[in-house]
């Protein structure tokens, strides 16, 4: 079962799991880090690449958060530290690792509201008690952009061939920090963070329903076993894409 932690306005639920069928560590990272009293972060990272040092810039860009986040100085903005962290771990990485890169989709959690931050193809989803979608990130990837413009449908996408390309990531000259606008959270609002190995397995709609409802733990052990199931026996009309697996899920309680 996923890991359950009280934050003040609400709960995160966090689980993670490797590739099923390849035996080797998993790329991922996530984190729940508080900052302050009605303050969050949360935060998930895919390393790129099919080697560990995809595993080490995702760890590398979740350290730097780390580092800044929980300590901000009098004065300081969350969105200052997060954006100096995420600054900061892109250069590190390019110095260090220069091989690697890894995504980031992250959300700044205060009493009422969350703000995103967004790199790459990892995902983050805002969806209502009943089931109205309030957020959804669009992936900075060909296949993401041409869903968006309408030229492919969701299924397209889901079979899509170049599905793993991506055009934006940390550990790139070129990095682009996509900061979302700040969204007002309902009672029971559910704000979703994943890699790409649930939204290459789930259909969103199955998404939406599986995460809005139930306890959040539960909620969150749900969308994972759908997923994993996928990626262990693949079917003519199911999407499935063996990977990593990362999912950080956060439900408003007050």
């Amino acid at each position: 079962m996923p890991l359950l932690i009280s934050l003040p306005h609400g709960n995160a639920a966090i689980l993670t799991w490797p590739h099923p069928l390849r035996g080797t560590p998993n790329q991922d990272s996530a984190a729940v880090l508080r900052a302050g009293p009605d303050n969050a972060l949360i935060a998930v990272a895919d390393g790129m690449g099919g080697t560990r040092r995809g595993g080490t810039a995702a760890g590398i860009l979740l350290a730097h958060l780390a580092d800044r986040v929980p300590v901000l100085p009098p004065g300081q903005l969350l969105r200052t530290a997060i954006l100096n962290g995420i600054e900061s771990a892109n250069q590190f990485i390019i110095k260090k690792v220069p091989d690697a890169g890894t995504t980031l989709a992250a959300v700044e959690v205060n009493q009422h509201t969350v703000r995103p931050y967004h790199i790459g193809d990892s995902a983050i989803m805002v969806v209502g008690q009943r089931g109205k979608l309030k957020l959804h990130t669009v992936s900075h990837s060909p296949v993401g952009i041409m869903v968006e413009a309408g030229a492919l449908t969701e299924e397209e996408a889901l079979q899509h061939n170049e599905r793993h390309l991506i055009l934006n990531a940390v550990g790139s000259p070129d990095m682009r920090i996509e900061l979302g606008s700040t969204i007002p959270l309902a009672r029971h609002d559910t704000v979703l963070i994943a890699s790409d190995g649930l939204t290459d397995n789930l259909r969103l709609d199955e998404i939406i329903e599986l995460v809005r409802k139930g306890p959040l733990e539960v909620a969150v052990d749900n969308l994972a076993s759908l997923a994993r199931a996928r990626m262990l026996k693949r079917t003519a009309d199911q999407p499935s894409k063996p990977d990593d697996l990362t999912i950080v899920a956060y439900r408003r309680s007050g």
